[in-house]
């Protein structure tokens, strides 16, 4: 097990941890597969007890995707892998066109139990009322049908949606969780996204003269050959245009991104579209900001779960960033998927 494990990282060049592996042989442990590991053949979720999913916490950076991803990949069944919120908006898009049925709940673990034993979820936070409200019961029917899951986080199963709105509406979902799911925490003091790079030249700062005269002679050089031919994109009646669209390489201020009324849909729809964006001016953040801010780490996940390359003007550095209290820790992996995303090793398309 573990030396396919090392011609994985040795394969994709990534970095690895003894910790990294322990995290694993507790993956493979709990899933007890009964057969060599080589032969990708597992006695997958031989029952034990009521524990039906595996939930990996860990600080960003630490690989508790690349580990997940390698297990995933193992396993002969049929499966699913999203990131958590993408997983939410086909449940509320399911919801949406099922509402003329009370058990519109049912009805999509019903849909998504035909179509796989298995759901990983990368990437799982609670950040908005409507999904804390509804996930106890959501969870509660996916286990009851016996579909098993994999879970990444950045938190403790205990510390989900902390000092979150009527977040006593939400502890019964944290009990379901952590009674389904064996819970795992990844502890290394690295983070791995920014071995390698050295320099972040694709990331200037602070805003000015210079800064703006250089990401857009970049921008000019990236573009040049290509019409800029204004794109709209329609999302559940809500209509976006990307005014700067140069055969997939977009433009945006942060404003246009992250100060309208947008969110996770219209940055997958606009991630589909492009293949380089370059976003313009982006603020430090406080309390007085925090919806933007909850906005642009929602921004930032989808564009790094798509792998698109960026460029970006900030009023910050990389060690002189702040962020609103209650998004403190989510936006500690936004920065570090920011570093990456700009990075050299970071490949534009």
């Amino acid at each position: 097990m573990k030396n396919e494990f090392l011609k994985y990282c040795s394969h994709n060049q990534f970095q690895y941890n003894e910790e990294q592996i322990k995290a694993l042989d507790s993956i493979i442990n709990f899933y007890r597969y009964s057969s060599p590991f080589k032969n990708k053949f597992f006695n997958f979720f031989r029952k034990t007890g009521k524990k039906l999913g595996f939930y990996l916490h860990g600080d960003v950076g630490v690989g508790k995707t690349m580990l997940i991803n390698f297990f995933f990949d193992q396993l002969k069944i049929p499966k699913k892998r999203m990131h958590f919120s993408e997983f939410m908006i086909n449940f509320h898009d399911f919801r949406y066109n099922y509402k003329k049925n009370n058990n519109s709940i049912e009805a999509f673990v019903k849909n998504l139990k035909e179509k796989t034993d298995l759901i990983y979820l990368d990437e799982f936070q609670v950040t908005n009322i409507v999904d804390a409200m509804i996930l106890g019961k959501l969870f509660e029917i996916i286990f009851k049908e016996n579909i098993k899951i994999l879970i990444t986080s950045n938190v403790k199963i205990k510390d989900l949606y902390k000092d979150g709105l009527q977040r006593e509406q939400f502890l019964p979902f944290i009990d379901i969780i952590d009674n389904f799911c064996c819970e795992y925490e990844l502890i290394i003091d690295q983070d791995y996204r920014k071995f390698g790079t050295s320099t972040l030249e694709r990331f200037f700062y602070p805003v000015n003269e210079l800064t703006s005269f250089q990401i857009s002679q970049i921008f000019r050089q990236l573009s040049k050959g290509k019409v800029n031919k204004p794109i709209k994109l329609e999302i559940k009646g809500r209509v976006f245009l990307i005014n700067f669209f140069y055969e997939g390489l977009a433009r945006f201020t942060f404003n246009e991104l992250c100060a309208v009324n947008i969110g996770s849909e219209d940055y997958i729809s606009i991630a589909d579209k492009c293949n380089f964006i370059t976003i313009d001016n982006i603020p430090n953040f406080n309390d007085d900001n925090a919806d933007l801010q909850q906005r642009f780490i929602s921004l930032i996940d989808i564009l790094y779960e798509k792998k698109i390359s960026i460029m970006v003007s900030a009023q910050f550095n990389q060690k002189n960033f702040t962020s609103s209290r209650r998004l403190h820790n989510p936006y500690k992996r936004t920065m570090s998927r920011l570093f990456e995303l700009t990075s050299p090793d970071f490949n534009i398309s």
